[in-house]
């Protein structure tokens, strides 16, 4: 369960030593803020051929060297974990949005895997509970060769994909607790990533730094400034570049997250964008994720200078009968769940 926050959390000081990070003697502070370098296995991120980190804002690129253990004991779950009391509909503010949603999956990044790794795979790209993956809809073009930065990469499936398929990736998360599966995951596969530890929109990378970017159910929705997050994707993104990303689509924000048929009643306005809340005993965030509307969404992608060519909305198959959260056959046969947006850059 959690206690009172930490003296760090409160002026927003590096909390590494709560997460059980433990920064190698390469480690470089600067200011308040840090992100961790997670290295690839037996790659050299120093000669690697990655442009060096650059911080927008002030915001530092500080390099991380392992990745610990996988624990072996059942997972009980985030909620357990955090004392997840009940749920609250309110403003965030975007640090509070950014500690919370890492606590919660670094919590929950055991039970997650453990429930969803089937659907996943561990060296494969799937966009959506629907059953699309790139091998089929090929969203990002050509990637053999190209420089391909995953935002929001979890354990890295996609990532190790996208390897496979001899893409030059890095993937980012902001919850250590993902990335050591994914540090797992590698020594598995034998398919390494460098992976990055950093907040969405504040990334560590020199700008035009990558050919394509992408995000399967990443890390959009967990920021409370995702006008800032598309910025900083086509900070990164060299000119012609593509960035491609799935959320839940806006339209699921009206109903409950049931999968059955009580979850087919309109339950709230499209237009409220006040972001869903789990909170704790004390009402602190355990959870958070915020709503845009289909309108919202495209004038992030207009403003952060892409051009939306194209919106893709992956209808059920029929023969698919798995259900994933509120993701089941028979809400799937009624209403879109996904929205895969296609951007490039000019």
């Amino acid at each position: 369960m959690t206690g009172a926050a930490s003296a760090c959390e409160a002026d927003d000081r590096d909390c590494s030593h709560e997460r059980g990070l433990l920064p190698t003697e390469t480690t470089q502070t600067h200011g308040a803020r840090s992100s961790y370098v997670v290295a690839e296995i037996g790659v050299n991120q120093e000669t690697d051929g990655w442009p060096a980190a650059s911080a927008p804002g002030g915001w530092p690129a500080v390099a991380f060297g392992g990745g610990g253990e996988v624990s072996d004991e059942p997972a009980r779950g985030a909620a357990w974990e955090l004392g997840t009391a009940g749920i609250a509909w309110r403003p965030v503010p975007a640090a509070q949005t950014a500690r919370a949603n890492r606590r919660w999956w670094d919590a929950d990044a055991d039970d997650y895997l453990a429930e969803h790794l089937e659907d996943i795979g561990e060296v494969d790209f799937l966009w959506c509970p629907e059953g699309l993956t790139e091998a089929t809809a090929g969203l990002l073009g050509p990637v053999e060769g190209r420089r391909v930065l995953e935002v929001g990469c979890g354990s890295a499936p996609c990532s190790r994909w996208l390897r496979a398929q001899s893409a030059d990736v890095v993937g980012t998360d902001l919850s250590a607790g993902m990335l050591r599966h994914a540090v797992a995951a590698a020594g598995r596969t034998g398919i390494g990533v460098p992976l990055v530890q950093a907040d969405a929109c504040w990334l560590p990378f020199a700008s035009s730094s990558f050919d394509l970017a992408c995000s399967a159910f990443g890390a959009v929705v967990f920021v409370a400034d995702s006008d800032r997050l598309m910025a900083e994707v086509a900070r990164v993104l060299r000119p012609g570049g593509r960035w491609v990303f799935s959320v839940t689509h806006p339209m699921r924000w009206i109903f409950p997250d049931d999968p059955g048929p009580d979850g087919l009643t309109v339950q709230r306005s499209y237009f409220d964008r006040t972001p869903y809340v789990e909170v704790d005993a004390a009402d602190r965030p355990t959870y958070v994720e915020h709503h845009r509307t289909m309108g919202d969404r495209i004038r992030e992608i207009v403003s952060a200078g892409l051009v939306l060519t194209d919106l893709v909305e992956p209808e059920w198959p029929p023969d698919h009968t798995r259900v994933w959260g509120q993701w089941s056959p028979l809400r799937g046969a009624l209403m879109p769940g996904t929205a895969i947006y296609v951007c490039d850059k000019a």
